[in-house]
Order: C-alpha cells, then structure tokens, then sequence
C-alpha cells in the first residue's frame, strides 16, 4: 500500500524547491483568486521554521512586521499556489 502512497505523492511533488534554512530573509510569490480574477501577491519575511523537508507536505513559515504587528504565515512547498520562493539573503541561525 505505501508503495501506491508513495507514487502519488511523487506525482504532485515539484521538480526544483528551493533549499531555505530558518533566518533566511525570503519572498514567496503566491497565488491569490478574487472572485474570477486572479493575481500574485508576494509575502517577504523571514523562515523561522521549516517542516519536512524531503516530504511533498514540506512548509515554511515566515514572519515578517506590517504595521508594528507581527504576521506569520505558513506556505507549502509543493502547493500549486505558491508560484516561486526567492531567497533574498541568508543567514545563520
């Protein structure tokens, strides 16, 4: 059965993610859908936190300040909705 689980799961995986650690300053490009309009709403922040990274259920989520008040959100990796990641600069942790 994990066999069948396994093939489906690759299926749906991304070919190319980008490899982001947690303090990485990062920008997700997102897709937002507004009644039948669409457009791509980009989030910047920075990664504190990064969950299973070889899985197709890997996340980030990323905190960023808007208006004095702190703002987390968590995108999956492998989601259709998350048009590209771009790392703006590293940093350690």
């Amino acid at each position: 059965m994990s066999g069948v689980m396994q093939t489906i799961n690759d299926r749906y995986k991304k070919k190319a993610v980008v490899d982001v650690r947690s303090g990485d300053t990062v920008r997700v490009h997102q897709k937002i859908k507004e009644g039948s309009k669409e457009r791509i709403q980009i989030f910047e922040g920075v990664v504190i936190r990064t969950d299973n990274k070889k899985s197709h259920t890997s996340r980030v989520t990323v905190r960023k300040i808007a208006s004095g008040v702190g703002v987390e959100k968590s995108f999956l990796l492998h989601s259709p909705l998350v048009e590209k990641i771009e790392v703006v600069r590293r940093a350690k942790v």
